[in-house]
């Protein structure tokens, strides 16, 4: 439009809306002469338009041409003029760096505006002589949006960057977590992975010259073991303050990896044997050769970049033992036991004013004996006792092997109502499998629950992690073995044999009751120390059993009125015969407060038991305070006084355990004749984790 500038702002909506008519397509029109000489068109007065509202729609009328439809002449009036929304909208305002300028006023100058008048506003043209263009102010609006705009985004990309980083002292570079209700998901990325890797690989050991971040490392560093053994736990020991990641094969735990060693490090190969991938490091003495060297470092930082090839010791994974396998075999009576099973008439009877579930009488054993072996009712009588022997089947009071007879009434062992409480007792399925011998089982059983503790316990025992435990294949395996319990025969077991045996079995089944049913409760502990059974030789045993029934000789539990076994009970045949008041310092119950979890030997039960007392008296089982005269006893003390006897017979025997400075305070207290203060220390019911 040559040196001419239109300026319009859109038409504001509104209810009333004209329709103008539409402008036909004309061509250019001629050139008006200049009259003025300087190029410019001299402005006429009549030229300047003025503005008319019409239903709402500002429209402009050519005053020179008296409303003519010329084209061209309302496109010239239109030039500059600001086509304005209706009064009653908000009016528009101008860019920043522009000038305002006022509207030449039509003949009465002023516009009419809800009740007010003010001048027309507009735009100033660029050729009128009272517009002012400041064209640099524009330029530099631009410029500061354009820069505020891009430090907007700079600022949001960085505080998107620092929102997803974690802190640095977390450690956790590389790593996404997606958080999900109930579920939290940890990602780490690969790049993460092998730039850690690279870094190990770098700096290998820390500080101290023996840390390594094993969870990065690709390959695996193994070795097999024993339970119990010192050089083992030295081993093991190194690897964790290390901080090396490791496998360890417990070949008390997996004796089938027994030959896979053999034939690794040869017939003569004792534990422990280190491999690093699949290549064999040795034992203790070559670990600490290369570890005063430095070449242990460089190996594992070798093997930091390798992946581990399949050649190498693989991990324990579950399942039962190969030599378990072989040596199960079922029964010789189970043939019988399987007819009767289906055959005889089990069903609740009254009896003694009584509902007996799940029975049937000895007369219907014998009866359904001869007719499935064609034998005599003597010979059915004698099998009946056999199955009874073995356990398949028990009196439901437990008063008579097998007996003949109508009144006589039996049940098969997987059909006793307290099954749900026997947790050595899967999904309700007894273990048909020949009867082993109790201190055979009692033995396994020692050695995986003293691997379970090396794995997962603190040195000092006093902290296990129950969790790792649960999920441990170790403890798969020893779920596994606790079957054999079942139906074995104890009557076999040695005397001097027992003690041990119910001491580990009390331990063992401690841990197993926090994994299964959780952690004695500080009012209610009824279903860890009594509901929490095995069947052990077809009776059932708690925790609380084996305390006050076998160990402490059928002796009443504190603050109860019934003794454990019945007069009649076969259990009092393995009871202790005389009470042995360190028994309580070898029983540990999964507190805080109890003793450490232990297993103990069958050949040096006694002198263990003695350096367990003095081992918890050194760890604040006692306090003795010389100044009021009062000595401050573990509540175990007070809780089985009966074991313990008189005052001056407790602090006598607490004298024997005690440190030299403590004996000498408690010497002096006995000695001079004056009266001394027993208090006895709250108990910590907590967790030992």
């Amino acid at each position: 439009m040559g040196e001419e500038t239109l300026v319009a702002m859109p038409l504001a909506p509104h209810r009333h809306q004209a329709q103008l008519p539409a402008l036909p397509h004309l061509a250019a029109p001629p050139s008006e002469p200049d009259v003025t000489g300087t190029g410019q068109r001299e402005e006429d007065p009549a030229d300047v338009p003025r503005t008319e509202a019409l239903s709402g729609v500002t429209t402009v009328v050519d005053a020179r041409a008296g409303g003519r439809e010329d084209v061209y002449g309302a496109r010239k009036m239109l030039q500059g003029v600001v086509l304005r929304p209706p009064p009653h909208l908000p009016q528009p305002e101008a860019p920043p760096g522009l000038t305002r300028a006022l509207s030449a006023p039509a003949s009465d100058g002023f516009v009419e505006e809800e009740g007010e008048q003010r001048p027309v506003e507009r735009s100033a043209s660029a050729n009128s002589a009272a517009a002012v263009v400041d064209v640099a102010s524009i330029g530099r609006f631009f410029r500061d949006r354009r820069d505020v705009f891009s430090s907007a985004i700079t600022r949001r990309i960085s505080s998107l960057k620092e929102a997803s980083a974690p802190p640095a002292a977390m450690h956790t570079y590389g790593v996404q977590e997606i958080h999900l209700p109930n579920v939290k998901v940890t990602v780490r990325l690969k790049d993460a992975i092998e730039a850690d890797a690279e870094e190990d690989a770098t700096h290998g050991a820390g500080d101290d010259g023996h840390s390594f971040s094993g969870s990065h490392i690709k390959g695996r560093v193994s070795f097999f073991s024993r339970s119990g053994c010192r050089d083992c736990a030295a081993v093991r020991a190194f690897f964790r303050q290390s901080g090396l990641s490791y496998v360890e094969i417990n070949l008390d735990v997996f004796p089938e990896r027994q030959a896979e060693l053999a034939s690794r490090a040869g017939a003569s190969a004792r534990v422990p044997q280190i491999f690093l991938n699949e290549k064999l490091l040795g034992g203790l003495v070559v670990l600490n050769s290369l570890r005063n060297s430095g070449d242990f470092e460089r190996r594992v930082r070798d093997l930091a970049g390798r992946r581990c090839p399949d050649a190498a010791p693989r991990v324990p994974v579950y399942g039962f033992d190969e030599a378990r396998k072989v040596e199960d075999r079922d029964d010789a009576m189970v043939s019988i036991v399987r007819v009767l099973r289906h055959r005889l008439p089990i069903q609740d009877r009254f009896v003694r004013v009584k509902l007996v579930k799940n029975c049937f009488s000895g007369a219907e054993m014998v009866d359904g004996i001869v007719n499935h072996l064609e034998c005599s009712r003597k010979k059915a009588v004698e099998i009946g006792k056999e199955l009874a022997r073995k356990h398949f089947i028990h009196h439901v009071f437990r008063e008579n092997d097998f007996e003949d007879g109508s009144q006589n009434l039996y049940r098969f062992l997987e059909h006793d109502p307290a099954i749900p409480r026997y947790y050595n007792v899967i999904r309700g399925s007894t273990n048909d499998g020949e009867p082993k011998p109790a201190a055979a089982v009692g033995e396994r059983m020692t050695k995986i629950m003293v691997a379970i503790l090396e794995a997962y316990a603190s040195d000092d025992r006093r902290h296990l992690d129950y969790s790792r435990i649960a999920a441990s294949e170790e403890f798969r395996r020893y779920a596994n073995l606790v079957q054999d319990l079942q139906r074995v025969d104890m009557s076999a077991l040695a005397a001097e044999e027992r003690l041990p045996f119910f001491l580990n079995l009390h331990n063992a089944m401690a841990i197993h009751a926090v994994v299964r049913v959780g952690p004695p409760g500080a009012v209610d502990r009824r279903s860890f120390f009594s509901d929490f059974q095995y069947v052990v030789g077809g009776h059932p045993y708690s925790l609380a059993t084996i305390k006050n029934g076998i160990l402490r000789s059928n002796r009443r539990q504190p603050y109860t009125i019934a003794k454990p076994f019945g007069s009649s009970d076969k259990r009092l045949e393995l009871v202790q015969g005389k009470v042995n008041p360190l028994v309580h310092f070898g029983l540990c119950d999964a507190t805080r407060s109890s003793p450490i979890v232990r297993f103990f030997s069958t050949q040096g039960v006694e002198p263990e038991l003695r350096h367990t007392a003095r081992e918890f008296f050194l760890n604040g089982g006692v306090e003795i305070d010389l100044e009021s005269r009062t000595v401050h006893l573990t509540r175990i003390v007070k809780w089985y006084s009966a074991d313990f006897g008189q005052d001056r017979d407790i602090l006598k025997l607490t004298l024997n355990y005690l440190d030299p400075t403590k004996a000498g305070l408690l010497t002096h207290l006995l000695n001079d004749g004056g009266a001394i203060t027993i208090s006895y220390l709250d108990y910590d019911w907590s967790l030992n984790i």
